[in-house]
């Protein structure tokens, strides 16, 4: 009966958040210890809405590491997963070494099983590499028994999980050491800061970008004029201006450099050689549609920021959600215009004037945009207490594929 107790596996479940960069990172100086060219700053994103979960199982009758990602067996020995992996294992053997007592650190020798599901579309831009090492890493810190400072290690696995570490606003400082122990990530305010933020994502395309963002950043890194000029002279200053607009709350100002930060990530993807388009038709309504409608009132009461794929992240405030989503369902009718179309935070309806539609003035593009989830800043990430939720089942494969 002991025996079987000691096989049986020991597993651990927990979630992790996309976060969406306002002060954007592109470009290496480090590709294997993936440090960054320039500092970032991003919001994380609530859980409640978007999300990793991740289970890992250790047990001494595990015969090899194994990986299942979204109901697929994937490759384990990818490199990026496998520094995560080393780097855990290394800092709980340290720790074991070091006289720690815990029980936790016993099964340092044992394999594990590793099953993980996002509930938003992978690799479409929306930040799934992020949520997805963040989560990995957490996990196997509660397996291993490895606490303290998790963001390095998040870091190798996908540069922007290490802001993934941290709930509502984060800054992740490239540092200048050449071990890139100083290239960390730290919260500026947590998620209770800002409540009247709200975040709004407009999914127009839930495929697979065409390139994937390491390899362009690299391409980037070695043809961008642009890239250096923006590390070096304009993402510094503007560091400080978006840590000083967070802080006061001042949404023009935070809006303000969130749009300019994007748009200058799309000009350096321009500028390299051959050029990179992320944005599509559109996520240039969209831009339009953005500019019109703060032109209309006068001031700047929504912003977009787009990454490395078409899906335009909106940030407003509370009070803007309603009409600004009846602007977005009117210039991309959807097939619906029931719950399907907005997933998330509810969202309640007001009457567009004819005055602004006329302003806006744009064409319609029908079923432009798939659907909006409506968020806010969230926690990072958390353990699951509940059983009935680990994606594994008590052998250690996964519940369903």
């Amino acid at each position: 009966m002991a025996e079987d107790s000691m096989d049986k596996p020991f597993i651990v479940t927990c979630t992790a958040p996309v976060n969406i960069a306002v002060i954007k990172y592109w470009g290496k100086r480090n590709e294997d210890l993936i440090l960054p060219i320039n500092s970032s700053l991003s919001v994380t994103l609530h859980q409640d809405q978007l999300k990793t979960t991740t289970t890992v199982a250790t047990s001494r009758s595990f015969q090899e590491d194994r990986l299942w990602l979204n109901g697929k067996e994937e490759d384990i020995t990818h490199p990026r997963l496998q520094s995560c992996l080393r780097e855990i294992r290394r800092r709980a053997r340290k720790r074991h070494n070091d006289g720690d007592p815990d029980p936790d650190t016993t099964g340092l020798s044992q394999k594990v099983h590793i099953c993980s599901v996002n509930n938003f579309p992978t690799a479409a831009g929306l930040a799934s590499s992020a949520a997805g090492f963040a989560c990995l890493v957490y996990s196997l810190a509660q397996v291993f028994g490895v606490d303290g400072e998790l963001s390095a290690i998040a870091r190798q696995g996908s540069g922007s999980a290490c802001r993934s570490m941290y709930g509502g606003f984060v800054q992740w400082i490239m540092g200048n050491r050449d071990d890139g122990k100083d290239s960390l990530a730290h919260q500026v305010e947590p998620e209770t800061h800002w409540p009247q933020l709200r975040i709004l994502v407009l999914v127009a395309s839930a495929e697979r970008k065409p390139i994937g963002s390491t390899s362009g950043m690299q391409t980037s890194v070695q043809t961008s004029c642009l890239l250096k000029h923006r590390a070096e002279s304009v993402v510094p200053r503007r560091m400080v201006e978006m840590t000083e607009a967070v802080r006061r709350k001042d949404f023009p100002a935070f809006a303000e450099l969130t749009i300019k930060d994007s748009n200058q990530f799309h000009a350096t993807c321009l500028d390299t050689y051959p050029p990179i388009f992320y944005l599509n038709s559109v996520s240039q309504q969209v831009i339009h549609l953005v500019h019109r409608y703060n032109k209309h009132y006068g001031e700047t009461r929504v912003a977009y920021s787009f990454d490395a794929g078409p899906n335009a992240v909106i940030f407003t405030l509370q009070q803007h959600v309603p009409e600004f989503v009846r602007v977005v369902q009117h210039f991309f009718p959807p097939d619906t215009n029931g719950e399907d179309f907005i997933k998330g935070l509810p969202v309640k309806h007001a009457a567009l004037s004819e005055e602004l539609k006329q302003e806006i003035g744009l064409e319609p593009i029908p079923r432009g945009i798939n659907y909006i989830i409506s968020t806010k800043a969230g926690p990072g990430p958390r353990v699951v207490e509940d059983p009935s939720q680990h994606l594994l089942s008590p052998d250690g494969l996964p519940k369903k594929l």
